[in-house]
């Protein structure tokens, strides 16, 4: 990965995860000072708490990530500590999922007289949960490599001694 790319891409992740905290301490500020116009009804709160949380759950995917770019840079990706940042990718997409249908429950009594709208949310929650398979198969082909990595250190180690 070059110079450039490794910059550009984490230009882009200090940026977005600037972005989600500074929106979750607004949103956390209004939910505490009670200073909100809107008449504090339960399915308004439930969105803000659900929004805070699916931002959190985004900030562990940035901070994973970062560290795996961080691994890829130092040329260490292809080991077993790589694993714990890739988990914690799919976790998140995993939570970012589970709390897309929470709004979609949240919302479907609004959406009595037209159903198509929570039938559409719970459509994306499934798509979302299929980008966590896709990067599960991801993984899947990071433990592939490192198997074929260790193999061929253990090749190279014997031809060096016939050498």
């Amino acid at each position: 990965m070059g110079k450039l790319t490794v910059r550009a891409l984490r230009a882009v992740l200090v940026v977005v995860l600037t972005g989600t905290v500074l929106v979750q301490v607004l949103m956390v500020w209004t939910l505490v000072s009670g200073s909100d116009p809107e008449d504090g009804s339960v399915p308004l709160t439930a969105f803000r708490v659900i929004t805070i949380l699916g931002m959190a759950s985004a900030q562990v995917a940035l901070v994973c990530v970062w560290r795996l770019v961080a691994m890829v840079r130092r040329g260490t990706v292809f080991s077993h500590a790589a694993f714990r940042y890739v988990d914690g990718v799919i976790g998140s997409i995993v939570a970012v999922a589970l709390l897309w249908f929470a709004v979609t429950a949240v919302n479907a009594p609004g959406q009595r007289e037209d159903p198509g709208v929570t039938v559409i949310m719970a459509g994306i929650g499934l798509a979302i949960l299929g980008v966590a398979l896709i990067v599960l198969v991801l993984r899947m082909l990071l433990a592939q490599a490192l198997v074929r990595d260790v193999e061929a250190a253990q090749m190279q180690a014997e031809l060096d001694e016939v050498i």
